[in-house]
């Protein structure tokens, strides 16, 4: 590892830099992004990120997982920067303490990176909210075994930290596009595969709709629903039965339904 720099107050220019990053709109325009937490930051490196530096509080790396994470950044020649813990936990989220921060380029998540096979099951988010639903979603997506998910005109940014987090690093490895709903649709529609849209409204329970072949299942925020470009002949809404007082679930819940669903049905089919 190379030498480490040894910060000590929080008015220091590389460490407003990095703090900067928990907004969007400097993660947007630096493409630069903040990764919290040993076992994120050791499957980010093992994905094959483009790593900065590794912001280190000493006395707070105890964990395995964070000893794993600095070892591997180790490996990987990043450069390091010795904080205390006071300041460290003003670059962390959350409550647990890793003693472990990531700087490193954003990966790209343009369509034109989607490799997808033959028969791909893909999930499509659109207009999500809440930073950790997305990356609950990516979570279930990874555990799913999906080909990819699509997150249309997102309001947070798969590179929240909080995103990160919720998907215990799987947002490094599951293959993964931000667009329009307008460009997620071309997409589908070009490479020839279906599309499901989850509506509390849908006629067909999921249970009974085909989820098996070419297929993109598709879904809305909590407070909005999908818009209306989910709409047309060639899509097919369906939903979740609700059985108790509530009209719905949360979103990151709903799926994981339809995703392990979706993954039940190919399974008994005999396909991918």
């Amino acid at each position: 590892m190379r030498a480490s720099v040894v910060i000590e107050s929080s008015h220091n220019p590389r460490f407003r830099a990095a703090l900067a990053l928990r907004e969007s709109r400097e993660r947007r325009e630096t493409g630069r992004i903040l990764v919290d937490g040993g076992r994120e930051i050791d499957r980010a490196l093992a994905s094959g990120i483009r790593a900065l530096e590794l912001w280190v509080a000493p006395e707070l790396v105890r964990d395995r997982e964070a000893v794993r994470a600095v070892r591997a950044a180790e490996t990987a020649d990043v450069a390091t920067v010795q904080v205390s813990a006071e300041l460290l936990r003003k670059l962390a989220f959350g409550d647990r303490e890793d003693g472990v921060v990531l700087v490193a380029h954003a990966p790209s998540t343009t369509l034109a990176d989607l490799d997808l096979p033959p028969g791909a099951l893909v999930g499509v988010v659109e207009t999500i909210e809440k930073p950790g639903n997305l990356g609950a979603i990516l979570r279930s997506a990874d555990g799913a075994g999906l080909d990819a998910l699509i997150v249309a005109d997102p309001r947070s940014d798969p590179w929240n930290a909080n995103a990160i987090r919720a998907s215990m690093g799987t947002v490094f490895t599951m293959p993964l596009a931000v667009c329009t709903a307008e460009e997620a649709l071309h997409l589908l529609r070009a490479d020839g595969i279906r599309i499901a849209a989850a509506r509390v409204d849908g006629s067909l329970p999921y249970s009974a709709a085909d989820l098996t072949g070419p297929l993109a299942i598709v879904l809305g925020s909590e407070a909005d629903g999908l818009s209306e470009a989910w709409e047309g002949p060639d899509v097919t809404a369906i939903h979740i039965p609700m059985l108790g007082i509530a009209d719905s679930l949360n979103v990151s819940v709903s799926a994981a339904i339809l995703f392990y669903e979706a993954r039940r049905q190919r399974d008994a089919a005999g396909v991918g």
